[in-house]
């Protein structure tokens, strides 16, 4: 059964939890000052952005029907049926399409790594594949972020709006935004307050790319070869520099 996640801004108390929960689980750096930064990175996946006396998270949406997946050249990205979108670093090509193509300007690159990868949230597939809940559910202390099954959430989600009407927009985001997202919110003020873009179609997306990306196939197709080569050289001359036991990069010493 296809999983989501539901974040209830009207509960947020902004203690990070989440983000400190995430990076843990990537094995990323987090510190005071990383926390101040309220935005996405190739280090920082989840971020709380504060708006006033208001607190929202920002993610990846996992798209039913994503973007990234539609325009990614080498199947890099893939739609799961869990409901998690997530990435094979070892088939990507570098292209960055993907980070051009998310409506919610998601996808962050490694720009300062030798052999960078496009880094975003997964929805913890591993975990919610084994029946656990996210990693960000786990230690939020306010029932701001829940996970589960996709059902199950948006009832949850109508549920709260139902108890108490007047303290709710009248409507979940994420049902229908670009043919609906894995990520779910409600808000106590209109979505685009809180930074969420409510100027998007109600249909998928991905119609749209492709009928861009085949008005010019020759360019689409060069492309993608010409960044599978460079890929090909660059992890070539990698596993060259392993099996001689120097760093990538580094030139091998000729003697005079």
């Amino acid at each position: 059964m296809a999983k989501a996640i539901l974040f209830d801004s009207t509960r947020c108390v902004g203690c990070r939890e989440c983000e400190r929960a995430c990076a843990e689980k990537w094995g990323n750096p987090y510190n005071d000052q990383i926390a101040e930064v309220e935005k996405l990175s190739a280090q920082k996946l989840t971020t709380i952005e504060t708006h006033g006396e208001r607190f929202q998270r920002r993610l990846c949406l996992h798209c039913a029907e994503p973007t990234c997946v539609s325009v990614c050249p080498v199947g890099a990205f893939e739609k799961t049926a869990l409901g998690p979108v997530v990435y094979d670093e070892k088939k990507c090509i570098g292209c960055r399409y993907c980070i051009m193509a998310c409506p919610f300007q998601v996808p962050a690159y490694e720009w300062s790594e030798i052999l960078p990868r496009v880094r975003k949230c997964d929805m913890c597939y591993a975990r919610q594949a084994k029946g656990e809940p996210t990693a960000c559910t786990e230690v939020c202390p306010a029932d701001a972020t829940l996970s589960g099954d996709y059902e199950a959430m948006v009832a949850e989600a109508r549920k709260r709006i139902a108890d108490s009407p007047g303290d709710y927009q009248p409507y979940i985001y994420g049902l229908r935004e670009v043919g609906g997202t894995s990520v779910l919110f409600l808000s106590a003020v209109p979505f685009n307050e809180l930074g969420l873009r409510t100027d998007l179609p109600q249909s998928p997306l991905p119609p749209l790319t492709w009928s861009v990306l085949s008005a010019v196939p020759d360019i689409a197709t060069s492309g993608a070869v010409l960044m599978g080569g460079i890929y090909w050289i660059t992890h070539r001359r990698e596993a060259v520099a392993k099996a001689e036991g120097r760093r990538p990069g580094r030139q091998k010493e000729v003697r005079q």
